[in-house]
């Protein structure tokens, strides 16, 4: 039987409504993104119709009215021949219904003479004189035709050919609003093939380069975060060179390194698991050790005498890695509680830590003034240094390291320059080796010495900066290692400064 989680939310684990569908990807060509672009492409290229339509409905009716002048101008000109005979009436009319004019008048010469005419309208509603007809004029007439004609009598002229003869025609508007009428729908009816048509293509296109890729992108980040443990679930790119190609690769790279971050967080979680159990074993084993160096020491043996310091030192030194990898472990530091500290007394608690002493043929120098004051916290600065410091000695002590005629010194050095307080702890050891200066804050890869599990100075850069402080390796040009810590005072609000300056006076 499945264990619930203590402190769970056993609502959890029953999914909301709108959760079964979040961040899943919609099914079909046309759901999501594709119904989309689709319908965008259609309503877009409806839009470049409608602006097209206005020019092109206009320029239909400029055709249409300068058909009817050229046919009525043929006419005229044959009536014209037939001059000083005059055309029957009965002929007149027959010309007219053709030409689908009231009259036709022909302008030659500076005169005008009416040729055929019949049930002559006694006014004329609108005027359009062809010969030279502004776009937007074109336009406006058009659009005043489509609503408001139908009924009118309109009278129309222009020129003929390249001849300095004009035509003119008095006719009804009816047949022109209705021939505008059907080529509009014709229009409409084209502009919806032509748009589905070009919307159809730019689907399938944009589905193939841009959509498919994205739902393989997004499909690829679902099932890993389902599982993000399981290599299968690793995007794999198509190789390309596109925009989309380059965020594949990102991806892939991006859940590579979180797989490998979380393998190492469970080993870590392991890890920790592991320590806490045996710590309280490894602390009586420990102490059961120290007892019997203690005793070591008071034996009368000049050999015992000489290796239990190094045993005690030993032991120290195993209690220490087990608690940096168990302070390691936690969850955050607690916050700094930060006051005055003299740092005088706190280094001469660090030496007194250590146990360096002038037997120990290591110097341990204090370059600063007696009463310089740090506004830290007191116990996590004492961390930090100690652990410098810790360092500093290992690598002085350490077998085969050192230069002849070189003396050990750990020099602590410190002064204020303003509201900062810089610290420097200086060796005169071998120095840091190539690989732990790479990896110096990195937690289980800084040690710079076998058997050390470097978390000493990502413990304290950790410290160090909930403080809003720095630290630093400092290059030198003789032998050894020097830190720099660096720890601003805390902001000093208005009303504590005037009470203080009072207080004062």
């Amino acid at each position: 039987m499945p264990v619930r989680d203590q402190g769970k939310d056993p609502s959890a684990d029953i999914p909301a409504a709108g959760e079964a569908a979040k961040g899943r990807c919609p099914s079909g060509l046309f759901g999501g993104l594709s119904g989309k672009l689709l319908w965008l492409t259609v309503v877009f290229i409806m839009l470049a119709e409608i602006l097209i339509f206005f020019p092109s409905v206009a320029s239909m009716r400029m055709r249409w009215l300068q058909d009817r002048l050229n046919t009525a101008a043929a006419a005229a000109i044959v009536i014209d021949g037939l001059q000083p005979i005059e055309l029957p009436r009965a002929l007149q009319k027959e010309t007219l219904e053709a030409t689908g004019t009231k009259a036709i008048v022909l302008r030659k010469e500076g005169t005008s003479r009416l040729l055929a005419t019949t049930d002559m309208p006694t006014s004329v509603d609108e005027s359009y004189d062809l010969t030279d007809v502004p776009p937007l004029t074109a336009i406006r007439d058009a659009l005043d035709t489509l609503i408001f004609g139908g009924s009118r009598m309109i009278r129309v002229y222009g020129p003929v050919g390249e001849n300095k003869v004009g035509v003119e025609v008095v006719m009804k508007d009816r047949p022109l609003r209705t021939a505008m009428f059907a080529y509009s729908r014709n229009v409409l009816l084209l502009s919806v093939l032509i748009s589905l048509f070009t919307a159809t293509l730019i689907f399938f296109a944009i589905n193939r380069i841009l959509i498919g890729p994205i739902r393989r992108l997004t499909g690829s980040m679902q099932q890993f975060s389902s599982d993000p443990e399981n290599p299968a679930h690793i995007y794999i790119g198509d190789g390309g060179r596109d925009e989309l190609a380059v965020a594949g690769r990102n991806l892939t790279s991006m859940q590579m390194e979180l797989q490998k971050t979380l393998k190492q967080q469970k080993n870590l979680a392991a890890l920790g698991l592991a320590v806490s159990k045996i710590n309280h074993d490894m602390r009586n084993i420990l102490a059961s050790a120290q007892l019997m160096s203690d005793r070591l020491v008071d034996v009368d043996d000049p050999m015992v005498k000489s290796f239990a310091p190094k045993l005690l030192r030993t032991i120290d030194r195993a209690v220490g890695y087990t608690t940096e990898v168990l302070s390691y472990g936690k969850a955050s530091e607690s916050a700094p509680r930060r006051r005055l500290v003299r740092l005088l007394g706190l280094t001469q608690d660090v030496k007194d830590m250590l146990a360096i002493d002038p037997q120990s043929g290591i110097e341990f120098v204090e370059q600063f003034a007696a009463d310089l004051e740090v506004d830290a916290d007191g116990e996590q600065l004492f961390r930090v240094i100690h652990n410098l410091c810790r360092n500093a000695l290992q690598a002085l002590t350490s077998p085969g390291e050192g230069s002849p005629g070189i003396i050990r010194r750990i020099t602590v050095s410190a002064q204020r320059v303003g509201s900062v307080v810089s610290i420097t702890v200086d060796d005169t050891g071998p120095g840091m080796p190539l690989k732990a200066r790479q990896n110096l804050f990195a937690a289980f890869r800084g040690s710079a010495r076998s058997g050390g599990t470097g978390l000493g100075l990502t413990i304290a850069r950790e410290l160090v900066l909930a403080h809003g402080g720095t630290i630093a390796l400092v290059e030198k040009p003789t032998v050894g290692t020097q830190f720099r810590i660096e720890i601003p005072d805390r902001p000093v609000s208005l009303d504590d400064y005037r009470n203080r300056t009072h207080s004062e006076k």
